[in-house]
């Protein structure tokens, strides 16, 4: 998978995410749960293996954590896409 292909994924995660919590506008304060499952299950094992839902639940908080560290200036998927794929090929 490459980081283009993951940060298409996560733009479309994002728009699911949003229409499954239409209701409250997309605020989800559990968010990483819901992307965790739902990217593991498009993920699969084009990462090399299967990612767990706990590991990736851990990158995206962490992926979050730099993103805003940096002023989140730049565009976030490519962002978290190359911070996930660097960290799942180091585990």
């Amino acid at each position: 998978m490459t980081t283009e292909e993951l940060a298409a994924l996560l733009v479309d995660t994002g728009q699911h995410h949003h229409h499954a919590y239409i209701s409250s506008d997309g605020t989800d304060p559990e968010w990483p749960l819901w992307y965790a499952g739902y990217l593991q299950t498009n993920i699969w094992d084009r990462v090399g293996a299967v990612p767990t839902r706990s590991s990736l639940v851990h990158l995206l908080l962490e992926a979050e954590q730099r993103f805003n560290a940096t002023g989140g200036s730049s565009d976030w998927p490519p962002f978290y896409a190359r911070f996930i794929l660097e960290n799942l090929s180091s585990r």
